[in-house]
This record gives structure tokens, sequence and C-alpha cells, in this order.
């Protein structure tokens, strides 16, 4: 995963969303390698080809881990910063969103532990939410 997506390079966009991950890799895997496995497995990553991979660019949907940093005080901890393109995710979903981010990755085997500390949801995706059906009048 991590020639594919660890992307120190990349820099975030506006309309990214950035989450960050608490990690705890196993014995021997590497931080970057875990950080870019979290980003795979939370947007576009899998084990087995799929017929749609001719279809689309994975350019354009995949999770990039940008940012890692050792956990000051803790040992083998880093916090992966992964930004997700608006494209990857349903408009005015916040199931889908979560479901994305974090419904398949807490059991993957690279990882030890693996905590969502933070989650910025840029404005452009905010605003595709339509709000409470009853209840609240402006």
């Amino acid at each position: 995963y991590k020639l594919t997506y660890y992307t120190p390079e990349y820099e975030t966009k506006d309309t990214d969303i950035l989450a960050a991950f608490r990690v705890t890799p196993q014995p021997g895997v590497p931080p970057e390698e875990a950080g870019a496995a979290v980003a795979a497995e939370s947007s576009t990553g899998t084990w087995t080809t799929v017929w749609t991979d001719g279809l689309t660019s994975l350019d354009r949907y995949k999770g990039r881990c940008y940012h890692i940093e050792p956990v000051a005080g803790e040992e083998n901890q880093y916090i992966a910063y992964i930004a997700y393109p608006l494209d990857l995710f349903e408009e005015g979903s916040v199931t889908n969103m979560f479901t994305s981010i974090v419904g398949n990755v807490f059991g993957f085997k690279a990882l030890r532990a693996l905590r969502l500390e933070d989650l910025r949801i840029p404005p452009a995706y905010a605003k595709t939410f339509q709000g409470p059906p009853h209840g609240i009048q402006a």
C-alpha cells in the first residue's frame, strides 16, 4: 500500500475530508505502511482485482496518507493524517461518510490498535446536509 497511498508530497485541498488516526502498527510494520494501509482500506484499496478498476481513476478517489508523526511519550504510536476527496462520498450522508472512513479498518491485521482522533469536514461537504426534518425554526 505504501507506494500508492503514502503521499507525503500531497498538499491538502479545502474540499478534502481530513482524518487523524492514532495507529499502533504490528511489530515489523513501518508507520508509513500502517498509515498507507488505513488510507487504502478506508477508501479504494482492496485485496482482490475488481472489474471496475479500469473504469475509474484511482488517483481521483483514493485516500492519501500525507503525514505521519510519532505520539509524544508513547512507544510505537503514531498519528496518521489522511485526506479523502469529496468524490469518494455520497452527498448529504453522514452514514456513508463514517462507514467509508471507519467501517472496515478497525479489524485490519497490520495494526495492533487504531483510533480515529479527529475529523475535519469541509464546508463544501457540510452544505450538502439538509439538517433535521423537524424541530428547528430559523
